[in-house]
C-alpha cells in the first residue's frame, strides 16, 4: 500500500513541536515520530532570534526523524503572534461561459474579488477562507462548482500578518533544512484536530492557549466567522508565579504544572507544596492556595479577553456547542470552570486522538509529564498542521502540482526571492 509522509512543525513561544504523520491512500493518518524541543527564539509568538529558532527546529525535527526512522525534507508550519489580524470580505463576479456553469476558474476569480481589501505595504495574506456562496442570490452553498448561475458571490474570511514576522519564521525553518509546504494559522490548524464538523456547525469557539498568546477562532454555521491572536498565554502565568512564590521561572512552569489551580477557594488551606527558593540552594514550603491565587488573576485576564473578543463578534447564542480549550495552559486544574463562570459559556477540554500512544516514549520531553502522561493537548496543533496538510496536499497536487519552498516564499515575499534564493 502506497503511503505518504505529511510533517507539521508547531514553532511555538515555548516549545517546538515536529509530528511526523504515515497518510495511506485511504487518509488513515498514523503518527510516527514526535519531537520536542524548548523555543528561546520567540516572543508572543513571533521571532526574535533566528538562530536560536532555527537550532530548536533542528533538535525538534531530529527528535522526530529518529522516532520516525526516516528523513522528512519539508513541513506544513504553523504561525501566530499578535501582527496576525483577519477580517471579512465580500466578492462578487459574473458568471462565464455561454452553459453559466460555475467552473474553478469562476470560484478562483470570484476569491480574487473578495481578496480586494485595505492591506499595507508591510502584510501579506496568509488565508482567504470561503464562509459561504451565494449564486443569483441563494446563499448558503458550500461548493459551487458545476452549479448553473449568473451571478455568483463569496462570504470570505481573510486573515493577515506582518510580512517581516512571516519572512522570519520561514527564515528559521529554511535555514533549519526545510522546505516550507504552506504557513498555516495555528488556531486554524488546532480547531482540525479537536473540534467536530456538529460543533462546527452548531456553533463554537476554540481557545488556545500556549506558552505567549492564545489564539481564539469562531465557528458558526460550519465556516469560520471570526479569529484573533491575544499576546498573553501560559508564559506570563509562569512569570507571576515565579515573581509571586520567588521562584525561577524554570520551577515556576513545573509548579503550575504539577499543582496549579485556577479557582483558588476550591484548594484546601492545609496543602503544601515544595519550591525551589530564588537562589537555587534551598527549598521552602508554601501554601498550595498561594500558588492558586497567583494563577487566577492571569487567568481570569485570559479568559476575560477571551470575552471581550467573543462580543465583538455577536451573542451568545451564535455559539451554542460553547467553548473548546486546548493547549498547555487549558490543563491546569478547574480552568474549564473558571472560562465558564466568565464567558457564560459551556466549557471542555480538546484534545487530539492519535498521539496518545506515542507522546508517552518521547525523548526528554520538555512538557513535564502529569501522572505517568504528557498531556495531549500540547499536541493539538501539530496534529492540525498534519490534518490540514492531508486535506489540502490533494487539492494542490490536482489543481498546480506540490509547490516547493521558494514558490511558498515568493507568496509572501516576492520583493525577497532573490534573498531567499541562498537557501535552497
Amino acid at each position: 500500500m502506497k503511503r505518504r509522509i505529511v510533517t507539521g512543525l508547531d514553532i511555538g513561544t515555548t516549545k517546538i513541536c515536529a509530528l511526523i504523520a504515515e497518510v495511506s491512500e485511504e487518509d488513515n493518518i498514523e503518527i510516527v515520530g514526535i519531537g520536542l524541543a524548548p523555543s528561546n527564539g520567540l516572543r508572543k509568538g513571533i521571532v526574535v532570534d533566528i538562530d536560536k529558532t532555527t537550532h530548536a527546529i533542528k533538535s525538534a525535527i531530529q527528535k522526530a526523524e529518529r522516532m520516525a526512522g526516516q528523513k522528512v525534507d519539508s513541513a506544513y508550519v504553523g504561525i501566530a503572534g499578535a501582527h496576525i489580524k483577519s477580517i471579512n470580505s465580500h466578492g462578487v463576479v459574473a458568471v462565464t461561459g455561454e452553459e453559466k456553469e460555475i467552473k474553478e476558474s469562476d470560484i478562483n476569480r470570484v476569491l480574487d474579488a473578495a481578496k480586494i481589501i485595505p492591506v499595507s505595504s508591510e502584510e501579506d495574506i496568509l488565508h482567504v477562507l470561503p464562509r459561504e456562496f451565494i449564486i443569483d442570490g441563494s446563499p448558503g452553498i458550500q461548493d459551487p462548482l458545476g452549479m448553473s448561475g449568473i451571478r455568483l458571490e463569496v462570504e470570505t474570511h481573510i486573515i493577515k500578518g506582518v510580512s517581516t514576522s512571516i519572512q522570519n519564521l520561514v527564515k528559521s525553518v529554511l535555514r533549519a533544512g526545510l522546505s516550507v509546504e504552506e504557513v498555516v494559522l495555528e488556531p486554524l490548524a488546532s480547531s482540525q484536530a479537536v473540534l467536530s464538523e456538529d460543533e462546527k456547525e452548531l456553533g463554537v469557539v476554540l481557545v488556545d492557549i500556549g506558552g505567549g498568546t492564545t489564539d481564539v477562532i469562531v465557528f458558526h454555521e460550519g465556516s469560520i466567522a471570526h479569529t484573533s491572536v491575544l499576546p498573553v498565554g501560559g508564559n506570563h502565568v509562569s512569570n507571576d508565579i515565579a515573581v509571586g512564590l520567588r521562584t525561577p521561572v524554570s520551577e515556576a512552569e513545573k509548579i503550575k504544572i504539577m499543582h496549579g489551580s485556577v479557582i483558588s477557594e476550591r484548594v484546601d488551606d492545609n496543602d503544601k507544596i515544595e519550591v525551589l527558593s530564588a537562589s537555587g540552594r534551598e527549598r521552602k514550603m508554601l501554601s498550595r492556595k498561594m500558588l492558586s491565587q497567583v494563577i487566577e488573576p492571569r487567568m481570569g485576564e485570559i479568559f476575560s479577553l477571551v470575552k471581550k473578543e467573543l462580543d465583538k463578534v455577536g451573542p451568545r447564542d451564535l455559539t451554542p456547542a460553547g467553548m473548546v480549550l486546548t493547549g498547555g495552559a487549558s490543563l491546569l486544574e478547574d480552568s474549564e470552570e473558571l472560562a465558564s463562570n466568565i464567558t457564560e459559556l459551556p466549557v471542555r477540554v480538546g484534545e487530539p486522538d492519535y498521539v496518545s500512544g506515542l507522546s508517552n516514549i518521547i525523548d526528554n520531553p520538555v512538557y513535564i509529564k502529569k501522572g505517568d502522561t504528557v498531556p495531549r493537548a500540547i499536541f493539538s496543533t501539530a496534529v492540525g498542521l498534519v490534518e490540514y496538510g492531508i486535506n489540502n496536499s490533494d487539492a494542490k497536487t490536482s489543481s498546480a502540482g506540490k509547490k516547493n519552498s521558494k514558490e511558498v516564499v515568493s507568496n509572501f515575499f516576492s520583493k525577497l526571492k532573490d534573498w531567499f534564493s541562498e537557501f535552497f
